[in-house]
């Protein structure tokens, strides 16, 4: 569960705009919003080191953050809303903070982590993972970090689906227990060689060109036009 708590301290930013973010990155400082439980909100960075000590923790993404703004002494129970990555070195490059209330349930996205070995898969089946993420409905506190689902029983043509999913306590499955797919077992993809193409009903070939057939056909009679002329050729000579 995400049940740990991790003070993170975080300093309000003079200015916002893409100009002072690229600044802060460079210098190995996250830029980011805290959302208030109002309607305030707050433009705040944090050192990198920072983030990715409390994120790498036992709670993971969805650790209980006890956000205080440098100088202040008022701790903001939070939650990481949303996140962005830079496209190329993989880091966060900007993070939304919301504010929660911890007696109140929220909404979270959980990762479906699958354990165990399918017997499908070892009489040659292929497990495939459908969906690996679902939504949820819990108390903060009460987020897990991520939900098991044991695999080991299926056998080729098997599918699991929500509603195989073993409850956790205190949490609610949000999406349709029937529809969502999470694993399966099939056979392994067969490669079909692709058929020589026909001509349509009325379609004609490039200039030059000739149906297949009909060019080994030509060619036949070429061969024996040449091998009659040779022979033709050969008898009409005489040694003087």
């Amino acid at each position: 569960m995400a049940g740990e708590r991790i003070k993170l301290t975080v300093k309000e930013r003079e200015s916002r705009g893409s100009a002072d973010a690229r600044r802060l990155r460079k210098q190995g400082i996250i830029p980011g919003v805290l959302y208030g439980k109002g309607k305030s909100s707050y433009a705040i960075c944090v050192p990198e080191r920072d983030l990715r000590r409390v994120l790498t923790g036992a709670g993971g993404l969805h650790a209980i953050l006890d956000v205080v703004l440098e100088g202040q002494a008022t701790t903001h129970a939070s939650i990481l809303k949303d996140y962005q990555q830079d496209p190329i070195r993989g880091h966060i490059s900007h993070i939304d903070l919301q504010e929660v209330r911890l007696d109140q349930p929220i909404q979270a996205s959980v990762t479906v982590q699958l354990i165990g070995e399918p017997a499908g898969v070892k009489e040659g089946g292929v497990l495939s993972q459908v969906q690996r993420e679902i939504n949820v409905e819990a108390l903060p506190m009460e987020i897990p970090e991520h939900i098991d689902l044991d695999v080991s029983g299926m056998a080729i043509g098997d599918t699991l689906r929500l509603a195989d999913l073993a409850p956790v306590e205190g949490v609610t499955y949000l999406d349709n227990p029937e529809e969502t797919v999470l694993a399966s077992v099939g056979l392994p993809a067969r490669e079909v060689e692709p058929e020589p193409e026909e001509l349509a009903e009325g379609e004609e070939l490039p200039e030059g060109e000739v149906p297949e057939g009909e060019a080994a056909e030509g060619a036949a009679e070429g061969d024996a036009a040449d091998a009659g002329s040779g022979q033709q050729g050969d008898s009409g000579t005489s040694e003087s």
